[in-house]
């Protein structure tokens, strides 16, 4: 049983009184300082190991002579493994507690990441990425099903457009970072730049990893550094937001047999595809600008990825002040989709590459922030783990159909021209299912 399950089963003692405004805020703000950036921080090294593989094409491909489909297609595996396990990865969080299961993620993936200094041929690219998705599978509907315990479905947007600033935060520092590892420790030792990237890089997973152990908590009640007040007012508050829900709605054929579990997997699975494919390709399509040198490479390509910070937490706030979540999804949907379009059809000219692409990271990591303010509003508890895992699950497998897609469409057509039209239509169709939902489910 979840500490969250706990709480409930056992309630604290009704409070005297209701709590002011401010004791609320002031709760609230203790909350997110003490869980979210430690969370942020495990999103960012999550995303870095997740996506630094397109930073090593830049030199993997020529050393290994591996093709762009090739390529693809082992970037793309890694959502095989995570589509896999995801399932039971969220249902196993929820019964041994966020501690010990996020800490076991971010060992394993570390260990997993750092192998990818003995890749040799396709056959072990592709089995290590399938690897590493098996052991990263969970860690983020993991984080979203754990903030759900610490925040009610009125916060959550914001809460979650700050934690997943890691994936810009990555892109900032990662980015460069990677350029840097790769020139400045090329042939180091007898291992090229790519190799000294992946070994580097996987070693604060590790670390992270172990101190999770001893600093993040399962749930409310075992939170020490909370008052009783306090968790009573968390408690309250969270209890109030819940759903109601029928006595079935708990069991894993509930969840698959709701229909709004597979439409919000849709509208999720077409935003997703954006936002692999901008985040594996990006390097590649800004090297094809005419940039040279990754450390160059990767300063530019980051560039994209502080606008997405700005825009992303703008309309975190303003989704959860205004309580609207339809237009606060279409609208940066749509303006990625014009990114996409716009940078497709001047991709030899680096300025305007880079400024539609900023505007197409602006608009898709905009979009996953707030759609996870849908489905954590009708789902809570063993609903939640099951439905975000699938959700999630579902919706990733656009991460190995997106970049396998983009490889293949470069090699048969020498251009990314096609794989950025492509990516541009699934958000218009995000855009559209999302304005199709009811808006008693979107606004909450």
């Amino acid at each position: 049983m979840s500490s969250y399950q706990a709480v409930s089963a056992q309630p604290i003692a009704a409070a005297t009184g209701q709590p002011g405004a401010a004791q609320v805020e002031r709760t609230y703000r203790k909350v997110f300082w003490r869980i979210v950036p430690f969370l942020m921080l495990c999103y960012v090294v999550a995303y870095l190991d997740r996506v630094n593989v397109g930073f090593a094409k830049l030199q993997m491909s020529q050393d290994l002579a591996f093709s762009e489909t090739v390529f693809g297609l082992g970037a793309g595996v890694f959502f095989i493994g995570y589509f896999l396990f995801e399932l039971p990865s969220n249902i196993l969080m929820h019964k041994i507690g966020a501690r010990i299961w996020i800490a076991r993620i971010m060992i394993t993936w570390g260990v997993m990441s750092a192998l990818f200094v003995f890749v040799k041929t396709p056959a072990q690219f592709y089995i290590l990425r399938f690897l590493l998705g098996l052991a990263e599978a969970g860690f983020y509907p993991g984080v979203i099903l754990y903030l759900t315990y610490w925040f009610p479905s009125h916060r959550r947007a914001k809460i979650i457009a700050v934690f997943m600033s890691a994936i810009p935060v990555s892109g900032i520092f990662g980015n460069p970072l990677s350029g840097w590892i790769m020139q400045a420790f090329h042939n180091n030792s007898g291992l090229a730049g790519w190799q000294w990237m992946f070994l580097i890089e996987a070693v604060p997973a590790v670390a992270i990893g172990i101190a999770t152990i001893l600093y993040l908590d399962n749930g409310i009640a075992s939170a020490k550094w909370l008052s009783d007040p306090e968790k009573r007012l968390l408690c309250d508050e969270i209890a109030a937001s819940q759903p109601k829900e029928k006595a079935d709605a708990h069991s894993l054929r509930a969840v698959f047999g709701d229909p709004r579990t597979w439409w919000m997997s849709l509208i999720y699975f077409a935003f997703v595809t954006g936002q692999y494919g901008l985040t594996f390709w990006m390097p590649t399509l800004i090297k094809s600008t005419g940039v040279s040198g990754a450390f160059n490479i990767g300063l530019l390509s980051a560039i994209p990825f502080v606008c997405a910070i700005v825009v992303m937490n703008v309309l975190g706030h303003s989704a959860d002040k205004h309580r609207e979540r339809r237009w606060h999804l279409i609208v940066p949907a749509l303006f990625g989709a014009v990114g996409f379009t716009v940078a497709a059809s001047f991709a030899s000219n680096t300025i305007v590459s880079i400024a539609f692409l900023s505007l197409a990271a602006a608009g898709v990591l905009t979009c996953a922030p707030l759609f996870w303010s849908l489905p954590t509003a009708f789902m809570s508890g063993a609903t939640a783990a099951a439905g975000i895992a699938i959700i999630n699950s579902i919706g990733n497998l656009a991460g190995f159909a997106s970049p396998y897609m983009i490889g293949y469409l470069k090699d048969l057509t020498h251009s990314t021209q096609t794989g950025m039209y492509v990516l541009a239509g699934m958000l218009v169709i995000g855009a559209f299912a999302t304005w199709l939902t009811p808006a008693k489910l979107v606004n909450r």
